[in-house]
């Protein structure tokens, strides 16, 4: 399978990638726990069925540590124990900041709220933006149907 388009070698798509990825850098030197970013990152690429971007980031949590207890349950995060109360309302605030078109009223202020008790303002705008970040990446290789399953951790960096 090869994807619709190269966007490592197209010109306008690698200046865009460039210009997201150093986006990142801020999100990453950011306070934001980084299991909390890589739970982020899992949770919202499910959702939008990407997945290059579920390969990548799965991949990559396990290599910083993770557990594959907690990866396998990222999609069952509601039923699961093994989350943190922090953990658990960063992942509620993805999946209402990823489905916003599905949700009438896009994300409910108890979510916001919730996110607020556990994360101070810095981390607020780094969970944020990491949701609008890996929203924005996943679209792009749904659209262009990056295949999935040949990451390697640090391929990238």
């Amino acid at each position: 399978m090869d994807a619709r388009l190269n966007a490592f070698g197209n010109a306008v798509a690698g200046k865009f990638l460039k210009h997201i990825v150093s986006a990142g850098k801020v999100i990453s030197d950011s306070t934001l726990p980084a299991a909390t970013q890589h739970l982020v990152e899992i949770r919202a690429s499910q959702i939008n069925g990407c997945g290059f971007c579920t390969d990548m980031h799965t991949k990559d949590a396990t290599h910083a540590g993770e557990t594959s207890t907690r990866l396998n349950l990222v999609a069952a995060w509601r039923e699961a124990t093994v989350f943190t109360e922090a953990e658990r309302a960063a992942l509620e605030l993805t999946e209402q900041g990823t489905r916003i078109a599905d949700a009438a009223g896009g994300v409910t202020d108890e979510a916001w709220a919730n996110a607020a008790k556990h994360y101070d303002e810095d981390q607020l705008a780094a969970l944020v933006s990491l949701i609008a970040l890996i929203n924005a990446f996943n679209r792009l290789n749904v659209i262009i149907q990056q295949p999935a399953g040949d990451y390697q951790p640090g391929q990238f960096g």
